[in-house]
């Protein structure tokens, strides 16, 4: 039987195996909805599985954080806390302070603040392997952080723009400990769970998308496309500043590899929706916009790496580096 490559396809699509699924969820659920509601097996994976499969990845992530890290790499993991999550996330509060929560542009605060706070651990190895050091590869971990919707409850809600419970985000990060915990505990187990994401995103991907009407999606990927240009060249100046300022034996062209918003953020907007549901009309609109800036960035962050740390080398040479 002639095989078809559905896998490669996805996976040359930046995004591919979160955004392809999405889109055909939304398609089914405006299109086809009673294939979602046959009931059993069906239902409970293809409509209602998102949740359960997002806390399986939150438990993967944690598994593959090493406690057992250099300085060098907690410096950098630092580094890249301040300025790809706390700090975007402050400018974000106060874009929410001033515009409320519908924002402009119809970009909601919801859908900024998930946007410009988190990272595309992937693109951030595959960067940093090209033009970075070990040590940078290795602040991989903040990715791991910021890469849910711990960060963002606790800014919404500290900040007064959502009322979300102390158990909400306790019930976030609880599945990140205990992968952790488990993941430095036995070896073994953090080898078995690495294949978790390239298994469920897709269909929870699908599942999320089932609640998106197509007319969403659309006016939804159009501000999300200044959307995902503002989170590079915002969040990627900010990192490579903090480079700058604080590592010293880096190219900090690397920084902008950090400017990007990662596929799973996108199911952080069902996450704040469920722990405050006044959230709950900005939900489709931002889900698309979301998804979209996962693809920009995956398309402009690369560019923009590549650039800034050729210009850096071209103004460094490596013998004045190595002084």
């Amino acid at each position: 039987m002639k095989q078809v490559p559905i896998v490669d396809w996805l996976q040359r699509l930046p995004g591919g195996m979160m955004l392809v699924p999405l889109i055909l969820g939304s398609v089914t659920g405006t299109f086809f909805p009673g294939f979602l509601g046959l009931g059993s097996f069906t239902t409970a994976l293809f409509k209602n599985s998102a949740l359960p499969l997002i806390g399986l990845l939150i438990l993967a992530t944690g598994a593959q954080i090493n406690a057992r890290q250099s300085t060098g790499v907690f410096k950098r993991c630092g580094v890249l806390l301040l300025t790809k999550t706390f700090i975007p996330a402050v400018i974000i509060i106060l874009y929410g302070n001033i515009f409320g929560r519908e924002g402009i542009l119809g970009v909601s605060l919801l859908a900024a603040m998930i946007a410009f706070t988190n990272s595309n651990g992937g693109l951030w190895l595959a960067l940093t392997g090209q033009y970075g050091t070990d040590e940078d590869r290795g602040a991989y971990i903040a990715s791991g952080l910021n890469d849910g919707p711990f960060f963002i409850l606790l800014a919404l809600g500290l900040s007064g723009h959502a009322n979300v419970p102390w158990q909400a985000i306790v019930g976030t990060v609880i599945p990140f400990i205990v992968g952790f915990v488990l993941g430095n505990l036995d070896k073994k187990f953090a080898e078995m769970m690495k294949p978790t994401a390239a298994i469920t995103i897709p269909f929870f991907a699908f599942a999320l998308g089932t609640g998106i009407n197509l007319q969403n999606l659309v006016t939804g990927g159009v501000t999300g496309v200044l959307l995902g240009i503002g989170v590079t060249l915002v969040t990627g100046f900010l990192c490579f500043a903090g480079y700058r300022l604080f590592i010293r034996n880096s190219n900090p062209g690397i920084g902008f590899a950090a400017g990007t918003t990662a596929g799973n953020s996108i199911t952080s907007v069902l996450v704040v929706v469920q722990a405050d549901p006044s959230y709950a009309p900005f939900q489709a609109v931002a889900t698309a916009q979301v998804a979209a800036a996962v693809l920009v960035t995956a398309i402009l962050c690369p560019l923009m790496t590549h650039y800034m740390c050729k210009r850096y080398d071209a103004a460094h040479p490596p013998q004045e580096q190595r002084a």
